[in-house]
């Protein structure tokens, strides 16, 4: 898949933020815990996604990581609110899918999790990424010459449930569901499921 300049920088800024929040993470366990819990908290993960594409009938598959950032300095109501990043490619076609066809997006926003469970962890997500989709072929059939790409700001409600199996190690199960905004004259809703695991680099008292 070609990614265009404006693509190409906005992963650059994604990299260069999640190594950012890594460093600051990391650069927490070494200093002492501040009184009211100051210190930020890390976790990473990724899964295999199973996703409607709405595009046709048929569901595809693919990959999705994502990094968990607790910022520092949260008043106690605010205890279970996190920073989320999120990288998702959904390519492969085992179905009646043009072969090229490939939605992905990367982004970020906000997720709450309710911690009153000892192993399991409801959260709830909104999310806002840049979307690039590749059709495979262009569209000429519809009277639209040389299309066959295209990227949008893509919304994304979810929420799922976690699973402490071992230490920092937890399960994840995740279900989003997208709004790509004016594409072919109406909104493309992508939605579906995401089965993985992620470790909590920290290990704190939030986890």
């Amino acid at each position: 898949m070609h990614l265009s300049s404006i693509q190409r920088q906005f992963f650059k800024l994604l990299l260069a933020a999640f190594f950012l929040v890594t460093a600051s993470s990391m650069s927490s366990q070494v200093a002492p815990t501040t009184k009211g819990g100051a210190t930020s908290q890390l976790a990473v993960g990724g899964g295999g996604t199973y996703f409607d594409v709405d595009w046709g009938r048929t569901r595809m598959v693919g990959y999705t990581v994502w990094a968990d950032w607790r910022p520092p300095m949260l008043p106690h109501s605010l205890k279970g609110l996190n920073i989320e990043f999120e990288g998702r490619d959904v390519h492969w076609n085992p179905g009646d899918k043009p072969e090229r066809f490939r939605e992905t997006t990367g982004g970020g926003g906000l997720m709450y999790e309710w911690r009153q469970f000892k192993r399991f962890r409801p959260y709830a997500k909104g999310l806002m990424s840049l979307g690039s989709i590749s059709f495979g072929h262009n569209l000429e059939p519809l009277g639209i010459r040389g299309y066959s790409h295209d990227t949008r700001t893509v919304y994304a409600p979810g929420g799922g449930i976690e699973y402490r199996v071992a230490g920092g190690l937890w399960a994840r199960a995740d279900y989003e569901y997208q709004f790509w905004p004016g594409l072919l004259g109406g909104t493309l809703d992508p939605q579906g499921f995401t089965f993985g695991a992620m470790y909590d680099l920290t290990r704190g008292s939030w986890r």
